[in-house]
């Protein structure tokens, strides 16, 4: 596939650009340790977030959540990344995938655990875990039925399944995002 954007370095982006860049590189992503890189060589930033630079009033919203979405919720590590895995798994996101499964690697993730989520199988899961990624699973079919509802929102609270529908829709969003502008 070929790329549909050339990613912008630096020296070539206007104010709006630049404040939104600074943003993603001096914000949470680029704190701590760094499992994927968020720039190439050249300063351009990788994977989605380039492509939210075209429209800065738009990506510093998405960003934005992105950011409330990894940093900011009552999600378990382990349970934010199952699920953001099982979205890569689901709509095949190559930078989704990668750049998640070096995080989750970090956080203990076994390797069997990784190819049974590539292989959209939660079989390896139990408990709250179990749940998470089932829910996971039922939303990306489209909705969430009530048995579950009730179990999720025991296990996690109402805001618990809050913020995990939005990280489905969030990592849905960027999943297409980087399929519509071919980003590998």
């Amino acid at each position: 596939m070929t790329p549909r954007l050339r990613p912008l370095t630096p020296a070539e982006l206007d104010p709006a650009q630049r404040a939104l860049y600074n943003a993603i590189t001096g914000g949470p992503r680029a704190q701590g340790p760094q499992h994927f890189a968020l720039t190439a060589g050249d300063g351009s930033l990788r994977g989605p977030f380039d492509a939210l630079l075209r429209s800065p009033a738009v990506g510093a919203a998405q960003q934005e959540l992105g950011a409330a979405i990894r940093y900011r919720t009552g999600l378990t590590d382990r349970m934010r990344e199952l699920a953001i895995l099982l979205v890569a798994a689901r709509w095949n996101s190559a930078f989704e995938r990668e750049s998640h499964e070096a995080i989750a690697r970090a956080i203990g993730f076994s390797e069997t655990e990784l190819a049974g989520i590539r292989a959209q199988s939660i079989a390896s899961f139990s408990g709250d875990e179990q749940k998470v990624a089932r829910v996971v699973v039922e939303l990306l079919d489209g909705d969430l039925e009530d048995e579950l509802w009730d179990a999720a929102s025991a296990a996690l609270g109402i805001d618990g399944v809050f913020e995990l529908t939005a990280l489905v829709g969030y990592y849905s969003t960027l999943a297409l995002q980087l399929r519509a502008f071919r980003v590998g």
